[in-house]
């Protein structure tokens, strides 16, 4: 992170934005809807997998509550989603080991993993810690076992999801290069900085054609038990899943818009991911960023304050899984020429605000980012900071456009205790932390919608 004095012009500004900027966070906090959207979305709606009828019921119930909050224009985009189906849960267990005999294992199948088939795989497990172990061990290491990725998320990482980045390889890749060397499946260590119980799912890259082999994930507690036995000798782990690939379908964006009234060709957006994963709720992923983006205007409108450019609200589709929603959107918007003056995604839960991480494209990022940091005394006393890189999934490819893409960050400690969980659901979701990360969003956006960024 990095300050810098701020401009004259909003220097003079400063005392009356204090007021406004005090104004939004008290309309938040006292007449805040967001979290009986939230409330909605996970209890009446529930998991929003792309492609399930979970994530068809979530498009068209949030268009009806878009309709009721004063967007110009309420629409569907289209996308085309893959289609994935976990079928009954997957099971895991330890097979007649001298220490422990036969034992379960709590473990759950990752997302676009084909099935073990009915009768499961029974096979010695091997030990690895990166992808090129397994290429060093090759076929005579790996080949009919089933390569067991156990690279813990780094504990001394205080950003959290650099410790996710710096592990996530093994779940989203770790299938393909143990296929190449004949491998039966992965099992792979979940994705969190805890010891607990609960298997994590998540994405997996597609594999070659006839390469595909069943990936699935194991709790923490269970892969430091399978590392111990590892140490006195083989260990057999017999695994049955059931998941599969079906053909893809259609989908959509759900998009509100709200045309400016001075410069109506500058695009601020705001937006979450509609869908979740299939094991959970999605509170935190992402339904918390999908309530904090609409809630946005009704906030606006609290204050007075009338979009001076143009302002839109947009729900992606398939982000967990695909990302076919953000890239339908990047490509409507470069067709028709479009300029996304400043484009912001919540996609780290509701936890407590902390602040926000910015990038864009090298020839402007340094003057719009000097921008943002003249507003760093009205945003401080709030508990908020910018810091550089970074911004969200759906918006990274409007990069190209030259405006400024913007990640809200939450205190992000406990966010992979929930994240692609069956414990991602509202009562984690905490009512003033979820609504103060609305106020901050609508904040930053306020400022930049009034004084720009050139």
């Amino acid at each position: 992170m990095f300050l810098l004095l701020p401009s004259v012009s909003i220097v003079s500004a400063q005392g009356n934005e204090a007021l406004i900027v005090k104004e939004i966070y008290d309309k938040a906090l006292t007449e805040g809807e967001c979290y009986d959207w939230l409330h909605h979305l996970c209890k009446d709606i529930g998991p929003r997998l792309a492609g399930s009828p979970g994530a068809e019921a979530a498009v068209f119930s949030m268009k009806r509550l878009m309709d009721t909050l004063g967007f110009d224009t309420v629409y569907l985009q289209p996308c085309t989603v893959p289609r994935w189906d976990r079928g009954a849960p997957a099971t895991g267990r330890i097979v007649n080991n001298a220490m422990v005999g036969t034992e379960e294992i709590k473990v759950t199948s990752l997302g676009n993993s084909i099935g073990t088939g009915p009768a499961g795989i029974t096979a010695p497990i091997v030990e690895v810690f990166s992808l090129q172990e397994v290429e060093q061990l090759g076929r005579a290491g790996v080949g009919g076992k089933i390569v067991f990725f156990n690279r813990p998320m780094d504990p001394t990482q205080t950003k959290t999801f650099n410790a996710y980045g710096g592990a996530v390889d093994q779940r989203g890749s770790g299938h393909i290069v143990a296929a190449k060397f004949g491998a039966r499946a992965t099992l792979v260590r979940s994705m969190t900085t805890g010891l607990d119980d609960i298997p994590h799912t998540g994405a997996i890259a597609p594999a070659e054609e006839g390469m595909a082999i069943p990936a699935i994930s194991v709790s923490t507690n269970d892969a430091e038990k399978l590392s111990r036995l590892l140490r006195q000798g083989e260990v057999r782990v017999h695994l049955q899943s059931n998941g599969r690939n079906l053909p893809p379908v259609p989908s959509f964006n759900v998009i509100g818009e709200i045309r400016g009234s001075e410069f109506p060709d500058e695009i601020i957006l705001v937006g979450g991911h509609l869908d979740s994963w299939d094991v959970g709720e999605g509170a935190h992923d992402d339904g918390a960023g999908i309530v904090h983006s609409l809630q946005v205007l009704p906030l606006w409108q609290k204050i007075g304050h009338k979009p001076k450019r143009t302002f839109r609200c947009v729900l992606f589709m398939n982000e967990e899984n695909g990302l076919a929603g953000g890239r339908a959107y990047w490509a409507a918007s470069n067709e028709k020429k479009e300029f996304h003056l400043a484009a912001l995604e919540s996609d780290s839960g509701g936890f407590t605000p902390r602040g926000f991480s910015a990038t864009g494209r090298d020839d402007v990022f340094t003057a719009d980012f000097r921008r943002i940091n003249d507003w760093l005394p009205l945003l401080e006393p709030y508990g908020l900071s910018f810091s550089s890189g970074g911004s969200g999934a759906d918006i990274s490819g409007l990069k190209s456009q030259g405006g400024l893409l913007i990640g809200f960050r939450p205190d992000s400690q406990r966010y992979f205790d929930f994240h692609h969980t069956k414990t991602d659901v509202f009562e984690n979701v905490n009512k003033r932390e979820l609504e103060l990360g609305a106020a901050s969003i609508t904040s930053l956006l306020y400022l930049i919608d009034k004084y720009g960024l050139r």
